[in-house]
C-alpha cells in the first residue's frame, strides 16, 4: 500500500526523463498560461480581498446581508463576500477565503463545507475572453456560457442548503447601516497595523498563493501531456467511445478526459473535437463547471490546513458540471444564437487580462451592490409588512 502511493510519481518521473522535450513544451505552455493570464488577472484580487478582510469589510457585509444569506443558503451574511469574490475573480479565491474564514471562526465546519461546494467558478473574464472570444470566436456566446455557469452554481448552493447540521443562530438584532459601520470600526480597531505594513503583508501572502496556483497549473499541464504521449489518454478515449455506444468520438473522448484533468486544455480540445455549436457549448459548460483535477488539487492544498472535508466540494463540482450542461442546452433551446456586437478582447487592441480585469472589477461592484440592495429590501419588507 505504501509503495502504491509513490508508484504513480515514479512512473511520471520515468516518463519525464524519457520525454524531456514534451515535458519542456507542456511546462512552457502551462507557465505561459499562468504568466499571461492567471497572474495579472487574479493577483490584484488576491491582494484586495485580503486587505478588505483585514479591514473589516466582511463584517460590514455580514450585518447587511444576514437576512439574504441565512434563509436562502443557510450561511452567515459574511459569506456574501466570498460569493461576490468567487463570481468576480474565479478559482481558487473562493476556497482561499472560505478557509481563512473557517480558521478565524467566522464559519462553522458545516457552513464552510456548504460554502466551499458552490464557491468555485471560472472568472467572467476567462469565460468571455479566453473561451467565447478566443476559442469559439464569438464573444456574445460568453453570455450563454457565463449564464449557464452562474445559474447552475446558485442551484448547487440552494441544494447544499440542506447539507449539514443547523448551527444555533443568535437572536435577530436590528440590522442597520449604523450597526454595520460599527462592526467595521471594531474590526479595524483589532487590526491596528499601519497601512504600509498591511499592504506589504497582503502582497506577501498573495504572492505565495499565486505562485502555488502557477505551480499546480504547470504540474498538471505536464501530467496531461505525459498521459497523451504514452497513449493513456487515447486508450481512455476509446473506452469512453465504447461506453457511450459510439456517440462520443475518440477526439471527443480525448477532449473530455483533458477537461477532467485541466480546464483550459480541455476547453481547447472540446472546441476542436466537436463541430456542432450546441455540443461545444454544452461540453464547455460541463468542463468549466467541473473545474478539473488541477483545481481539485489547489483546493485540497488550502483545505488541508483546516478541518473542512473535501467530499462536499467534490460532490458540488460534479453537480455543478452536470447542471451547467443542462442549463446551457435549455438556454440555447429557448434563445437565438447571440451575435451582438460585443468587443472582442483578442482584437480590440488590449491584452485579454486587462479586459478581464475591467470586467471582473465592474462585476464585483455590481454584485456587491445587488446583494446589499436585496438584503436591505428583505429587511424593509419584513419590517413594514
Amino acid at each position: 500500500m505504501t509503495f502504491l502511493r509513490i508508484l504513480p510519481f515514479l512512473l511520471l518521473t520515468v516518463g519525464m526523463f524519457y520525454y524531456p522535450q514534451e515535458v519542456l513544451s507542456s511546462a512552457t505552455t502551462g507557465l505561459t498560461l499562468w504568466a499571461s493570464y492567471i497572474l495579472p488577472a487574479l493577483f490584484p484580487f488576491f491582494v484586495i480581498s485580503d486587505i478588505l478582510m483585514k479591514q473589516g469589510f466582511v463584517h460590514f457585509l455580514g450585518v447587511l446581508l444576514e437576512p439574504l444569506m441565512r434563509p436562502i443558503f443557510r450561511l452567515p451574511g459574511k459569506a456574501s463576500f466570498v460569493l461576490a469574490m468567487t463570481h468576480t475573480s474565479g478559482i481558487p479565491i473562493g476556497a482561499i477565503l472560505t478557509c481563512k474564514m473557517r480558521k478565524d471562526g467566522e464559519l462553522t465546519r458545516a457552513e464552510g463545507e456548504r460554502l466551499l461546494a458552490f464557491s468555485s467558478n471560472p472568472s467572467p473574464g476567462f469565460m468571455f475572453g479566453a473561451v467565447a472570444s478566443g476559442m469559439l470566436a464569438n464573444p456574445a456566446l460568453g453570455i450563454i456560457i457565463v449564464g449557464s455557469i452562474y445559474i447552475s452554481n446558485l442551484i448547487v448552493g440552494l441544494i447544499f442548503r440542506f447539507y449539514g447540521d443547523s448551527p444555533s443562530v443568535p437572536p435577530r438584532q436590528k440590522i442597520s447601516l449604523r450597526r454595520a459601520w460599527r462592526e467595521l470600526e471594531i474590526a479595524q480597531q483589532k487590526n491596528k497595523k499601519p497601512l504600509g505594513e498591511l499592504i506589504a503583508e497582503s502582497v506577501r501572502e498573495s504572492t505565495s498563493t499565486i505562485l502555488l496556483v502557477g505551480g499546480f497549473i504547470v504540474f498538471f499541464s505536464v501530467i496531461t501531456e505525459m498521459l497523451t504521449v504514452v497513449n493513456i489518454t487515447h486508450y481512455l478515449a476509446g473506452l469512453t467511445n465504447i461506453l457511450s455506444d459510439g456517440m462520443l468520438s475518440p477526439a471527443g473522448g480525448v477532449a473530455l478526459i483533458n477537461g477532467l484533468i485541466e480546464t483550459s486544455l480541455g476547453c481547447k480540445a472540446a472546441v476542436t473535437a466537436f463541430s456542432t455549436l450546441n455540443i461545444q457549448v454544452g461540453v464547455l459548460a460541463f468542463i468549466l463547471g467541473w473545474g478539473g483535477l488541477s483545481v481539485f488539487a489547489q483546493v485540497a492544498s488550502f483545505t488541508a490546513s483546516t478541518d473542512l472535508r473535501f467530499l462536499p466540494f467534490f460532490l458540488g463540482r460534479v453537480l455543478h458540471g452536470i447542471l451547467a450542461l443542462i442549463v446551457s442546452q435549455i438556454i440555447l433551446l429557448y434563445s437565438e444564437i447571440p451575435t451582438a456586437n460585443i468587443p472582442d478582447p483578442l482584437t480590440a487592441g488590449s491584452h485579454i487580462w486587462l479586459v478581464s480585469l475591467r470586467w471582473s472589477f465592474l462585476y464585483f461592484l455590481g454584485i456587491i451592490t445587488l446583494l446589499i440592495l436585496v438584503g436591505l429590501f428583505l429587511r424593509l419588507r419584513k419590517r413594514y409588512l
